[in-house]
């Protein structure tokens, strides 16, 4: 498993992001707590200088499974423990929700959770289905986030496009009247509904713009720069990439049927941001592109951009 990941589960089929221990049916909350590892509360302790004078203003979140200090934060900071987390989810997406993915990063600092929401949708004659991914830190290093993530069933590839009329994710910092905050957050679940709808009317107008085959070569060479001074190595890295693009949007089986226009396009895109092999493969590749899940894939959101704007 990669250096950032602690420990995770994911359902049957290894997913996109590759990471994680299998099982074989979706569980429901209280087995996902414990697949994922993520069965330990954070507690909040006061710190003391070496010289044991207490330090005002500031708490260490200390895991009570291990004593591992997981962030130092200022006393307003209120914690969101890993069974609330699912308590919401649950609560969000209704009695009997199934978790595809959970798990901790950075040695717990950083925990999420995968659900699938209670139905798909039939696009553009196209299964989608939804998703929902929270995230939460324990560091005090971000905020806690709601995101959702449409995943097209057929390839797996996520299209969760930056769209104008409608949000694909909420956020709340942790402070003030959490639960509160957590109550008011349930309302994501109607901007998911808008969102769908809305992504639904996009996808149909991507699909009445037709694109020439110029017009996407163009557009792979803008997402894939060769930048002024690469050496010799670097333009025929690029020039592989361009390729592997090229291939995602000409040649792939279940676009056949499509037609070649802006749907197309984004779709190859997504494939190739979600699935291909990458020049140089870091110890921590595959958990940064999981986390791109959240706030959305930048490749796939500025094709998006490109087409929608030509």
């Amino acid at each position: 498993m990669a250096a950032n990941v602690e420990s995770m589960f994911y359902v049957r089929e290894t997913p996109w992001h590759g990471l994680g221990t299998k099982v074989l049916e979706a569980p429901a909350s209280k087995d996902a707590l414990q697949l994922a590892g993520l069965n330990w509360r954070v507690m909040q302790e006061p710190i003391y200088t070496a010289m044991e004078e207490l330090v005002d203003g500031y708490k260490a979140n200390v895991r009570d499974s291990d004593r591992k200090v997981l962030g130092v934060v200022t006393d307003r900071y209120r914690v969101i423990q890993n069974d609330e987390a699912f308590a919401f989810t649950d609560g969000l997406l209704g009695e009997g929700v199934k978790y595809e993915t959970a798990g901790s990063l950075q040695g717990g600092r950083k925990v999420w959770l995968l659900a699938h929401m209670p139905h798909e949708y039939i696009i553009s004659g196209e299964r989608i289905s939804p998703y929902m991914l929270f995230s939460n830190t324990h560091d005090g290093s971000g905020a806690i986030k709601v995101a959702l993530t449409p995943i097209r069933v057929v390839c797996q590839n996520t299209l969760n496009l930056a769209l104008a009329g409608a949000k694909r994710s909420w956020s709340m910092i942790h402070t003030g009247d959490i639960r509160e905050k957590m109550q008011e957050a349930k309302d994501t679940l109607f901007l998911a509904e808008k969102y769908m709808d809305e992504l639904g009317k996009e996808f149909e107008a991507l699909r009445m713009k037709k694109l020439t085959d110029k017009q996407v070569m163009e557009y792979i060479e803008i997402l894939l720069p060769v930048e002024d001074g690469s050496t010799p190595q670097q333009e025929k890295n690029m020039k592989r990439l361009r390729e592997d693009m090229k291939i995602r949007y000409f040649d792939a089986p279940d676009l056949q049927e499509v037609g070649k226009n802006a749907y197309r396009f984004v779709n190859a895109v997504s494939d190739f941001a979600t699935h291909a092999e990458p020049l140089r493969r870091t110890a921590n590749y595959k958990e940064n592109l999981f986390s791109r899940t959240v706030d959305g894939n930048p490749m796939i959101d500025k094709a998006y951009q490109m087409v929608s704007a030509a």
